[in-house]
């Protein structure tokens, strides 16, 4: 069964310090967190990635990594594909609203996959490292896709202590599951930062031990038309907040759990994740690659492990 990748990427172009952060080399042989991601999306058994980008970023993203994605991916039989999120691909009878400046969220974005992505897909963001595990058993999930199960979704639930940063708060859809370890809500709550306790948002104490949603779902192909449907309504509910609404996936995949339409089953991976939300972050995210190399995880010329 083909298999999809779907990388967020739309986003590259955001600066911190001096360079784009999704593009800060983090590898020893200069590699990206992106090519962790394809790297262990491969070696899990998914068959075609497909990138979602800004036209004005083509050429950038495709000399910096899709070029090389695409020899990397033919020699290894997987296919690679490109949308594209636009501030103005807008339902039809909705105009864009003066003084808009950025698109409308990951729920805008995985949308520009209809007619692209015809199979199970997950989607993940292109600027976070989630480990091998995760992949693996979202692969494994998909693989019992069925066209008479269209709702039937997974969610990599990773564990909040594993997902904070050192460098300050960050936001996570802590995430609730019922006695056999399905979703039941997605709370997105921001400004979590560690303490000498566990973690805590705005002075609130919460369970480090709590699933997170990082954005890594395993979605089937007919939920991108519940998307296009979603984002219709969805500029029906934000009246006087057009300029920065934002369309995002887990506040919709969470609306269909409570109206009861799909199932979002959460797997649970133990790895710790890795991002670059701070500038300071980014050390921190080199030294824990090398250290994944030095253990024998990755090799350091990384693809070079992987079976044509």
């Amino acid at each position: 069964m083909k298999t999809t990748l779907v990388i967020m990427a739309a986003g590259i172009g955001s600066r911190f310090g001096g360079g784009i952060k999704q593009l800060a080399p983090v590898g020893p042989g200069g590699q990206i967190i992106m090519d962790y991601s394809i790297h262990d999306a491969i070696a899990a058994g998914f068959n075609k990635i497909v990138f979602i980008i800004r036209k004005d970023i083509e050429q950038d993203f495709k000399e910096v990594i899709g070029d090389r994605i695409e020899k990397l991916c033919a020699q290894k039989n997987v296919e690679v594909a490109y949308t594209f999120q636009a501030l103005d691909d807008l339902p039809a009878g909705v105009a864009l609203p003066e003084g808009r400046k950025k698109p409308w969220g990951t729920g805008q974005a995985v949308l520009t996959c209809k007619g692209v992505v015809k199979e199970p897909f997950a989607v993940i963001n292109a600027d976070d490292y989630y480990g091998r595990e995760a992949f693996r058993i979202v692969h494994d999930f998909l693989l019992d896709y069925t066209p008479d199960q269209p709702a039937r979704y997974c969610m990599a639930g990773f564990i909040l202590k594993n997902t904070l940063s050192d460098n300050g708060g960050v936001t996570r859809g802590i995430s609730k599951t019922d006695e056999n370890g399905y979703l039941t809500e997605v709370d997105e709550t921001s400004n979590i930062v560690k303490t000498a306790t566990g973690a805590a948002s705005d002075g609130r104490e919460l369970d480090a031990e709590s699933y997170v949603s990082m954005n890594f779902w395993g979605l089937t192909p007919e939920f991108i038309d519940k998307l296009e449907e979603g984002f219709a309504q969805f500029f029906r509910s934000i009246e006087g907040k057009e300029l920065k609404a934002e369309y995002l996936l887990p506040i919709y995949i969470d609306e269909l759990l409570k109206k009861g339409e799909v199932s979002v089953k959460v797997l649970e991976t133990r790895d710790k994740w890795f991002g670059v939300t701070y500038q300071e972050d980014k050390q921190t995210v080199i030294d824990a690659i090398h250290a994944l190399v030095e253990k024998g995880v990755y090799t350091k010329d990384l693809f070079d492990d992987l079976d044509a």
